[in-house]
């Protein structure tokens, strides 16, 4: 009986000596001045690249350790930067059409994440949704952050198969016969943001 009065004793001694505290979420704001998502796409025998601009996003963050986030891209900021002059112009209109991404219709594009796995040494494995001309699609990259002075950043490749986003113009997933006309369905985001 004494052992066992002792023992709660020194239990509750030992318990009343610890503060026990939730983490704490903290929401950070894309500086969207600093961040850029580049986009490259994939035609037989070359390929196009250029820029899209981060309209608004935020991430969550428990102890400087990514938890969350989203971001929404202006899709009528879409500009092509490899090639320029009048090429660049027509590629550009091309894109933002109703062949492409019908800019008109879909001014934005969003990425909300739907899981974090934190690896260790600031890798992540992140899965999240993707909302292209109001078409949703789950997709899993890896992405590399650091939380430092207060602020996160991180970078990441995502590779999306555009269509499943019914962007079709010169796929060879829906037309035959396209010859040397084929655009691969394929493309590649490289998304590096930081937080204010």
């Amino acid at each position: 009986m004494k052992m066992t009065f002792l023992a709660t004793v020194v239990t509750a001694v030992l318990f009343s000596s610890f503060t026990f505290t939730n983490p704490v979420l903290e929401d950070k704001t894309i500086d969207i001045q600093k961040s850029t998502v580049e986009w490259k796409a994939y035609k037989l025998g070359g390929s196009h690249y250029g820029t899209v601009d981060i309209e608004t996003g935020s991430v969550q963050l428990t102890d400087g350790v990514l938890v969350g986030g989203q971001f929404t891209m202006d899709m009528t900021s879409m500009i092509v930067t490899d090639i320029s002059g009048g090429g660049k112009e027509s590629l550009e209109e091309h894109l933002r059409s109703d062949h492409f991404f019908n800019t008109t219709e879909f001014g934005t594009a969003d990425l909300k994440i739907t899981s974090v796995n934190y690896n260790d040494n600031g890798r992540y494995t992140i899965e999240a949704d993707v909302t292209i001309k109001n078409t949703t699609q789950a997709v899993t990259f890896e992405a590399t952050g650091n939380f430092e002075d207060g602020n996160f950043s991180a970078s990441a490749a995502i590779k999306l198969d555009r269509s499943k986003f019914d962007v079709r113009y010169g796929s060879p997933s829906f037309f035959d016969d396209l010859g040397d006309k084929v655009i691969y369905d394929d493309f590649d985001i490289n998304v590096n943001i930081v937080t204010k």
